[in-house]
This record gives C-alpha cells, sequence and structure tokens, in this order.
C-alpha cells in the first residue's frame, strides 16, 4: 500500500489526518504561521510520521539550507526533503554534496529529490542521490517539462501523469531504480496516475504527497469515478487559512476517498 498525505487548510487539519496516513509540511509556513506550526508540533507528540519539505513547489527556489536545518533540528520530523534546484541536475547534486558536508549528523531521515531537464540529466542525478549522498528516500516530481517531451500529449496533464509512470518504468528497465530504496512521489497531475503502480513490481513506492483532492472540492470540483482530466492551478499554501464549508468538507472527503480507491483500491499481490 502507497503511504497517502493530503495537505489542507488549518481549518480542517485534525479531520484530514484522521483518512491519511502521515502529514506532509511546508517548511516556509512555520515561519508566518505559528497555528500550523503547533499542528506538527502536535503530530509528531501524537506518533504521526511527517514529511518536512523544503518548500521549492510553493516558492520555486530551496528554503534557506541553515534555516531549514534549525527546523529539521527543532520539529525532528520522520522524513525531510534536501534542498534541491528545479530541473536543474547539476545543482541539486551539489547541494546534496553541500548538506551533507555540513549536516550529516542532523537527526531524521533524508528524502533526495531526483531533477533535470533530460533523461540522462534525471538518470545521472538518480544516482548521484541513490549512491554519492545515500539518501534514505528517493522523490520523483510530477511536473517535470521532460515529461512533455517524453510523452507529447495536447493535455499537459496527461503528459505529466503518462510522463512520470514512463519515467519510472524506464529507470527500472535500464537497472537505475533501487527497489530495496523506499520511493516517494512528489505532488498530482492526475489522480488516476496512481492506479498505474497497483503491482507488486512497484512496491518501492513508499509514499506520495498531493493536495489535489482537497483543492478541487474547495473549488466545488468533484472526482469521477476515473478521476479527472484537468487540474486547478491553485497551490494549497495560498488556502491555507480558509474556512471551509459542511458541503465543500463533505465534498472534500469524498474526493479524498476516491483518490485512496484509484490508488490502492485495486492493488495486486
Amino acid at each position: 500500500m502507497i503511504k497517502i498525505a493530503h495537505e489542507s487548510p488549518i481549518s480542517i487539519f485534525e479531520e484530514v489526518q484522521k483518512i491519511t496516513d502521515y502529514d506532509y509540511a511546508l517548511v516556509h509556513l512555520f515561519e508566518e504561521n505559528e497555528e500550523y506550526l503547533e499542528k506538527f508540533k502536535k503530530a509528531i507528540l501524537k506518533g504521526r510520521e511527517v514529511i518536512l519539505d523544503n518548500s521549492i513547489f510553493e516558492l520555486e527556489e530551496a528554503f534557506d539550507a541553515d534555516k531549514f536545518a534549525k527546523w529539521v533540528d527543532e520539529l525532528r520530523p520522520t522524513w525531510y526533503i534536501i534542498p534541491d534546484a528545479l530541473e536543474d541536475a547539476e545543482k541539486t547534486m551539489q547541494q546534496a554534496a553541500d548538506w551533507y558536508k555540513k549536516y550529516k549528523d542532523i537527526p531524521g531521515k533524508s528524502i533526495g529529490v531526483v531533477q533535470g531537464k533530460t533523461y540522462q540529466e534525471i538518470k545521472d542525478c538518480y544516482r548521484a542521490m541513490d549512491e554519492i549522498a545515500n539518501v534514505d528516500m528517493i522523490a520523483i516530481s510530477f511536473d517535470y517539462s521532460y515529461y512533455r517531451d517524453s510523452v507529447p500529449h495536447p493535455n499537459k496533464y496527461i503528459s505529466w501523469m503518462l510522463g512520470r509512470v514512463k519515467l519510472i518504468s524506464d529507470l527500472m528497465n535500464d537497472g537505475t531504480i533501487n527497489t530495496k530504496k523506499p520511493h516517494h512521489l512528489l505532488g498530482c497531475g492526475l489522480p488516476q496516475e496512481f492506479s498505474f503502480y497497483g503491482h507488486k513490481d512497484y512496491d518501492f513506492i513508499y509514499s506520495l504527497d498531493t493536495s489535489n483532492p482537497v483543492v478541487h472540492g474547495i473549488k466545488g470540483i468533484e472526482y469521477k469515478p476515473e478521476g479527472l482530466w484537468s487540474k486547478e492551478s491553485q497551490k494549497l499554501f495560498e488556502l491555507i487559512n480558509s474556512e471551509v464549508d459542511e458541503d465543500t468538507e463533505f465534498l472534500i472527503y469524498e474526493n479524498i476517498h476516491k483518490f485512496k480507491f484509484l490508488t490502492n483500491g485495486r492493488r495486486e499481490g
């Protein structure tokens, strides 16, 4: 089973927590929102598994490394995503080397994100994360521009969905994937993507995070049984203080349950 986390507004944090497998934190919000920080402190005290993200998707550059290390040390999350650079394999590998030179003794388990603009760059970055940085978990994002070249389609969300499926398959087929190490899938283009990973050959996929069912619920969009064919571009952190009425909350929960079924409902042995 793939572990699932859905970022949500603070107002429904505990309710969403009840129907997800772990919690996913955005570090930049710790410095902006004390209530948000307290939610994650309580989660850790309760023994919840927590991944701390460096907020690169939200900020378009990784959170300051020194400040990030301070938060890792203070919060003590289960996992933390080391600084990376969007689609820049060389810079990501250098940042990983710098991180381990300076923070090798920091508590918790590390996650390294694979970056690159071409298959070779992504592959090289993967091997650097696995063999040189020796991170505890490897993450693969949902929206590399490479996917549009790898699986061209007029609907970019289909390119993103099938592009990541193809990338993982290609990395498996050429022997790059380390199946003994857990992997994390960052974000979501279309929710039905995760049904592709239902076979035991993909048991190395440990977890995923996405606010997709939550954001669409807030926008009044209900998942179809097969998922979605387009995506709202709204980022969850922009909705972190949203109040949610009863009907919207119900729609969010319906979307979450459908997402869970698409991801784990048809898993094969």
